[in-house]
């Protein structure tokens, strides 16, 4: 058997986090067993889907690199299937049609109600054999079974039993002809030969109707496993405040892929104490009888740890296709300033997420529009001038324009100063970033290159004189 599974959501929203944790699981299964992985949009809520929902979720698969073997497959395109689905379960009994009104079925749930009962149809239509007089259009329901009992072997939450008498006759149809959930995705589950159905446990009470119809189809149903909710990081429900989030959103904050899809694996799945995988290591060992069946909470502190991991040990011109969007999202053309891939390898030791990262490299691209008031203060006295002076005369003079050239033109000038390293690299520091914060200091100008060093140590010489910062710290 060619394990196949799918992952099919609903196209009124963008594709948050817990979606996007049911997609990676079900990729990672059909991935270590050989399969295929399908991509359906179950689409036929026509008030509430949109196109920018479908674009949305194909934008956030494709940021996780989870590529589909089949579709993406729409079930708006699927009604005449449908239709003759629901024909053959007419024709065999498995289906009948209700006539009841809406008045007379919102009067039946308020006396179940009233008696503390739980609210079901009572089969009124059942058995008719023909309409009753002066009846609208009306729905199709689903001649569930009345009596015993319907078991789900799920894989994630072991045997779980169905009173069949609890079921109801689902609504497989509208009276408007369109097709219902439930029975859509039976249809769809069937004719895509799903054997392994990998969803959220919001779900565990429809698999027994969809089994039924299944069965009462002739068709086998698939292994479920219905996987528990993620809680924010106090336990309780996810909203958008607390990590219910598109996934495009942890792109947008900084993140890159690799760190979601492995923070993703480790909510609700385990191999030991491993808290770092490759995505062929999550192939190789994802199972879904190992997800744990209670609920799992998001932990911003780790995916902030993971992230930080993946910016130091990926390749570095990897890291810098990430890194050009974030820079073009603050108005800078990468192709302005140093190379990408060293800025990388410059800053990724200090960056917990990519936004952090192209906010501290922007002086790389733009001239600081000032100083760091505390840092000006703290770096630009004594003799800052002199040594700022004495530093673009030597840099001024070097040929070779590389790291271990400059650091030894900054450590000759601080030994001919006599003054410590610190005292002159960090006024250097201030003096072509504008803060107290860059990468050392001999890689900063580097990057900078020769001429933007020398400009911005001119500037920064003639701010100390006319603001009168150049003062002696004698007493």
């Amino acid at each position: 058997m060619t394990v196949k599974t799918r992952f099919a959501p609903s196209p009124t929203g963008f594709l948050h986090i817990g979606g996007a944790r049911t997609a990676l699981f079900s990729w990672l299964y059909a991935r270590r067993h050989g399969g295929r992985f399908v991509l359906r949009v179950e689409d036929t809520d026509r008030e509430r889907s949109t196109e920018e929902a479908v674009n949305a979720i194909l934008e956030g698969m494709a940021w996780l690199g989870l590529d589909y073997d089949e579709g993406p497959f729409y079930q708006t395109e699927s009604f005449d299937r449908y239709r003759e689905v629901l024909d053959k379960l007419l024709e065999e009994g498995h289906a009948y049609r209700c006539y009841c009104s809406r008045e007379r079925l919102d009067a039946l749930r308020e006396e179940q109600q009233a008696r503390k009962e739980k609210p079901r149809y009572d089969g009124r239509c059942r058995n008719l054999t023909e309409p009753p007089q002066g009846a609208g259009d009306p729905v199709i329901r689903f001649r569930s079974p009345q009596e015993g009992q319907t078991l789900i072997d799920d894989r994630v939450r072991g045997r779980v039993s169905f009173d069949n008498a609890e079921l109801d006759d689902l609504i497989i149809a509208r009276a408007d002809g369109s097709p219902t959930y439930n029975f859509t995705v039976v249809v769809d589950d069937m004719d895509m030969g799903i054997t392994h159905v990998i969803r959220g446990d919001d779900h565990l009470n429809n698999a027994p109707r969809q089994a039924n119809i299944l069965k009462a189809l002739g068709v086998t149903p698939p292994v479920y496993a219905h996987i528990p909710m993620i809680l924010d990081e106090n336990g309780k429900k996810l909203s958008k405040r607390t990590g219910a989030a598109s996934v495009m959103d942890y792109r947008d904050q900084g993140f890159l892929p690799e760190a979601v899809v492995n923070y993703l694996v480790r909510l609700g799945w385990s191999h030991g104490d491993q808290e770092i995988f490759s995505l062929d290591e999550m192939v190789s060992l994802f199972d879904i009888d190992e997800i744990n069946a209670s609920a799992s909470s998001l932990n911003p502190s780790k995916l902030l740890w993971l992230n930080q991991h993946y910016l130091k040990t990926s390749d570095p011109a990897h890291v810098a296709r990430h890194l050009a969007w974030h820079l073009g999202t603050l108005g800078v053309d990468p192709d302005d300033g140093p190379a990408l891939e060293a800025l990388v390898d410059a800053q990724a030791e200090r960056s917990k997420t990519l936004v952090e990262m192209a906010r501290n490299s922007l002086f790389f691209y733009c001239e600081p529009e000032g100083y760091d008031e505390k840092a000006a203060r703290k770096n630009f006295k004594g003799e800052a001038s002199t040594v700022l002076a004495r530093v673009r005369e030597a840099l001024a003079g070097l040929d070779d324009w590389d790291a271990s050239a400059i650091h030894g033109v900054v450590e000759g000038v601080a030994e001919e100063l006599e003054l410590k390293m610190g005292k002159v690299a960090q006024p250097i520091r201030v003096a072509v970033s504008g803060g107290p914060v860059s990468p050392p200091i001999d890689q900063t100008l580097a990057l900078l290159g020769k001429a933007t060093t020398l400009r911005r140590l001119d500037a920064a010489v003639s701010h100390i004189e006319k603001s009168g910062e150049f003062i002696s710290d004698a007493p």
